[in-house]
């Protein structure tokens, strides 16, 4: 068996990782010379250039980055063997989740997974859009696209939106539509004509154009954005959300914004339609990594949960 220099191979990880010299010799405790020497012996040995260095900052060659692929999951998979014989427990999962789903569902949820099950150290990466698969974004993912061939999918939430607003501002609607009588007692629905009457709070990023979402909403009913509507835009459903807590209008969200944190009790959901997006949510993990008992436990305790808040059935 013809290996390169073994002792090479995690300075190099260390290296594309950090992206630095200096930072990889912090982590490995040695010298930067030492970093410097093991990369140069690596790719002696390889005949190719492994980095493009410039100043203090270093970035992968192609050659570098198809050899990063490789090597960073064969130093993982012999690192979590060696561990599970000297009886070490302790996993470190890194897990690319988005934003939102992050912040207010699945944060909020941490304790309760480390009360379960304390071995596992999972560090958050989050994602403003959909992760890139791959090992060198993180070891798991909550994705929307289960396309990877290389990768197993487990459903987890299909999204729906509905509208919603702060407890004051519905009692502003009630009062301009004239239904101010004892609450709880108001079951009438309201029409999308009524709606239409007070700000509607879009966000862009759920169909990636300006009023998506709410032309989603009417288009469920066959109707267009009335002409009359008035129509406030944001980035972010956590921006949308935010501007109707401060009581700015209707906004559009779904259920795991509204699953968990406390604040929930802070809006109200209108009596009226809701619209499938079509997203649906699934936690993502190579295939050859599935006999791993930390991604497996997390795995478990990500459907628990879901099926625990009411994201998806049993």
């Amino acid at each position: 068996m013809k290996l390169p220099p073994l002792k090479a191979l995690p300075v190099f990880e260390t290296v594309a990782r950090l992206k630095s010299f200096s930072a990889a010799a912090a982590e490995l405790a040695i010298t930067q010379s030492a970093v410097s020497h093991q990369i140069k012996q690596l790719e002696t040995y390889l005949g190719e250039q492994l980095f493009w260095r410039s100043g203090r900052s270093v970035t992968l060659t192609d050659e570098g980055r198809q050899y990063f692929d490789a090597i960073s999951s064969a130093l993982l998979q012999v690192e979590r063997a060696s561990e599970q014989l000297l009886g070490h427990e302790q996993s470190r999962i890194r897990l690319s989740v988005f934003s939102s789903f992050a912040v207010r569902w699945l944060v909020p949820r941490l304790p309760e997974l480390q009360r379960l099950h304390p071995q596992i150290d999972l560090a958050l990466e989050m994602s403003s859009e959909n992760p890139v698969l791959s090992e060198r974004v993180a070891d798991c993912f909550i994705t929307i696209h289960p396309t990877v061939p290389a990768y197993s999918y487990e459903h987890l939430y299909t999204e729906r939106l509905f509208p919603v607003c702060s407890q004051d501002y519905w009692q502003r609607i009630r009062r301009e539509l004239g239904r101010e009588g004892p609450e709880g007692r108001d079951e009438q629905p309201l029409s999308s004509e009524d709606v239409a009457r007070f700000p509607l709070l879009s966000t862009h990023s759920i169909f990636d154009k300006a009023a998506g979402d709410w032309e989603a909403w009417y288009r469920e009913v066959g109707e267009p954005i009335p002409d009359s509507a008035r129509v406030q835009h944001f980035s972010h459903m956590l921006l949308a959300l935010e501007a109707a807590r401060f009581h700015q209008g209707i906004a559009l969200t779904n259920d795991y914004m509204l699953s968990t944190r406390k604040d929930s009790a802070d809006f109200v959901r209108l009596p009226t339609h809701s619209v499938i997006t079509g997203d649906k949510f699934y936690f993502a993990w190579k295939t050859s990594r599935r006999r791993e008992k930390g991604i497996q436990m997390l795995r478990r305790w990500l459907v628990d949960e879901a099926i625990r808040g009411g994201l998806r059935s049993e």
